[in-house]
């Protein structure tokens, strides 16, 4: 599949993924960088890919290996248009993964759906998890959805918008963006993956599997998520929020203070939804060294 980035996509993500076939039968490629049965597992959401973590592995993998995986349907893993795409799913997918690489410990990385997913997978392993990162996400039932999500998220006008008119993969390069601008290069580095109807089928199938009331199918799984949260109020914890994030609001941040009352809080009133791209130059050193266990003199 690399062989087909463009050199300009090459430049900015000059990994060279590997392939893990799950048990649907998708092959699921994921960024394997630095060595050791100890891992950095950074789990991206909706409608990103491992390209939102490319300089955080560049800064990490010399010291820690990093293991990025691309959700099914999203970024350069397959895209099928009849695969099940739900939370349930996707966990299962980052355990089969995590049991095939022989990884003793894993750190958590979350951004987004990767929330949910990486605590999911965090809830059922608890005895693997070290230090957590937690990037404007959810891993509780919320009432909160925003208008325009709610609007993508509607049967039939919905996967339109989304699919047809790429309304939600388009749009968030530069809604998720408050500090500045993505390059040219950039936006077109996190959309590379969604260009055509059948590219965006999982962009949409996330938005469809938001659980807002409890007959929806993921409902139970994501109660089951919050219910396994409890298990790591010990753990060494990073909560990194952007505060510019019309979705992942204050509300979402003001929970995972509770939910994580022992973690160390790096608060960015000016900074977007995509904060691990808004800030880099702030936030991509501060993980950096909360991975790796060095010492940070000073509280936020």
């Amino acid at each position: 599949m690399t062989a087909s980035l463009p050199d300009w996509l090459r430049a900015l993500y000059p990994f060279k993924p590997q392939s893990f076939t799950t048990a649907a039968g998708a092959r699921m490629s994921y960024v394997d960088e630095g060595e050791g049965d100890e891992a950095v597992l950074m789990l991206h959401g909706n409608p990103t890919w491992s390209f939102y973590y490319r300089e955080l592995i560049t800064a990490v993998a010399p010291q820690l290996r990093c293991v990025v995986p691309d959700h099914v349907g999203m970024g350069l893993s397959d895209k099928p248009q009849d695969h099940p795409y739900t939370l349930e799913s996707r966990i299962a997918d980052i355990e089969a993964l995590v049991a095939s690489l022989g990884l003793k410990k894993v750190h958590l990385v979350v951004h987004d759906w990767g929330g949910a997913i990486g605590f999911g997978f965090a809830g059922r392993h608890p005895d693997l998890i070290g230090r957590i990162v937690v990037l404007n996400t959810a891993a509780f039932r919320s009432p909160h959805l925003p208008a325009r999500i709610a609007l993508c998220k509607a049967a039939g006008v919905g996967p339109l918008i989304v699919r047809g008119a790429n309304g939600f993969a388009g749009p968030a390069v530069r809604m998720a963006m408050a500090r500045r601008r993505l390059t040219p290069d950039e936006r077109r580095g996190f959309l590379w993956p969604y260009d055509s109807w059948a590219n965006r089928v999982a962009v949409s199938a996330f938005v469809r599997d938001i659980p807002m009331a409890a007959s929806h199918p993921t409902w139970t799984t994501l109660s089951q998520v919050e219910a396994g949260l409890e298990r790591f109020k010990s753990n060494p914890a990073l909560i990194v929020w952007g505060g510019r994030d019309f979705c992942f609001n204050d509300h979402f941040y003001a929970e995972w203070r509770q939910r994580l009352p022992q973690a160390e809080t790096l608060y960015l009133a000016d900074a977007g939804h995509y904060v691990l791209a808004d800030a880099n130059t702030e936030v991509v050193p501060r993980i950096s060294r909360f991975l790796t266990g060095e010492a940070y003199s000073s509280s936020s």
